[in-house]
């Protein structure tokens, strides 16, 4: 049996920045469990070659998963990417934007709208964020391939069963347990010995997970030829199948324009990737021109088809960031042993990237005053 003082489950921001604050802390027993072979969680991104990685950190890289920030929103995501000594930049919102207003018209050029504060991104895709946190972080207490599927708890301690690829289990023992899953995720591939309070798991089963019913598509290009024309990159179609679009060039990089799909999980599905990719490089095509067809590299991610992410309650969800449930057990026996820390459970921005800042924030301050409540079983 292996054991730690903190078990974190999931190595998503969350899981990796509540890592890094119990290090500064001088808190070194922890270990973090993850299923996926990678880190990262949502936070996911790709060469922009469309090739593989060579192992080195890309620069150039376009983002799969969450792509935007706000610096103001909390100020403690803005200091931690200074901390990192990571590059930011502006979303580049400047030209017009391209509308789609209905199958039976052509698109059409309106005046675009640039936001304030502006929405900005990472230099390296957002995944420069994690990669920068995991470097802080003792890698013999990260764990990957690891998923969590039992966690019992004893008079003194929980105990987490994690399964491996293999099917082999490890029993791991902690003294609390820190929660990076999104907690439709913890309710619905966890079994608790003894079960949650029924109205905290009911809490948790209804919360949405963000990103988990979309998908994006990426076109990846040698220059942002929209841009020569006055376009910011944007469009807005209700004829689809991207509903949102926007620049994802990277400065110095490639040029790139991404899309959320606007279609539904089941509908995405049911047509094969090829088909999907040829249907948006049509649909940009329409909308930036001839140039548009033809793209260096094409991605398209969707994670409702990532069983880390999505489940089926998920694909009927309106997408939409839910309210943050309850972060811990108010009495009984799971009573200060389990903490929910995921960016759903953030009280302020819950879903959003600052979100798990913050969350995971308040899971490791108030880790100290979970320790003086009761133990299991008591």
């Amino acid at each position: 049996m292996q054991t730690a003082r903190i078990a974190i489950v999931g190595t998503g921001l969350s899981g990796l920045y509540a890592a890094c604050l119990l290090e500064q802390q001088g808190l070194h027993d922890y270990v973090l469990l993850e299923a996926r072979d990678g880190l990262g969680g949502r936070i996911a991104c790709a060469p922009a070659s469309g090739q593989p990685a060579t192992g080195a950190e890309p620069f150039d890289r376009v983002d799969l998963g969450p792509t935007w920030f706000w610096p103001g929103y909390p100020h403690q995501l803005a200091r931690l990417v200074d901390d990192l000594g990571l590059t930011s930049f502006a979303q580049h919102e400047t030209g017009d934007t391209v509308v789609e207003r209905s199958p039976h018209e052509p698109p059409a050029r309106v005046r675009g709208y640039a936001n304030s504060p502006p929405s900005m991104r990472l230099v390296g895709g957002m995944a420069a964020l994690t990669d920068a946190l995991q470097r802080r972080l003792d890698a013999t207490r990260i764990h990957t391939g690891q998923t969590v599927r039992r966690l019992r708890c004893t008079p003194q301690h929980v105990e987490l069963d994690s399964e491996d690829s293999h099917g082999q289990i490890t029993t791991w023992r902690a003294e609390h347990v820190l929660l990076a899953l999104p907690p439709r995720l913890v309710e619905h591939h966890i079994e608790f010995e003894p079960a949650l309070p029924p109205a905290l798991a009911e809490q948790w089963r209804a919360t949405a997970t963000w990103m988990a019913p979309h998908a994006k598509y990426i076109a990846v290009y040698d220059t942002p030829f929209w841009r020569e024309q006055g376009l910011s990159g944007e469009a807005r179609s209700a004829r689809g199948p991207l509903g949102e679009i926007h620049d994802a060039s990277m400065p110095g990089g490639s040029a790139a324009l991404f899309g959320f799909f606007g279609v539904p999980a089941h509908v995405r599905q049911s047509v094969p990737e090829s088909e999907l990719k040829a249907h948006c490089r049509a649909q940009l095509t329409r909308l930036f021109g001839s140039q548009a067809a033809t793209p260096q590299a094409e991605f398209i991610k969707d994670w409702a088809l990532e069983p880390f992410t999505a489940t089926a309650d998920d694909l009927q969800s309106s997408g939409q960031h839910a309210p943050a449930p309850a972060t811990r057990a108010p009495s009984g026996p799971w009573r200060g042993r389990l903490t929910g820390i995921a960016s759903e459970w953030s009280p302020q921005f819950a879903g959003y990237v600052a979100g798990a800042i913050e969350a995971a924030g308040l899971g490791v301050s108030a880790l100290r005053l979970l320790a003086q409540t009761s133990p299991c079983g008591k």
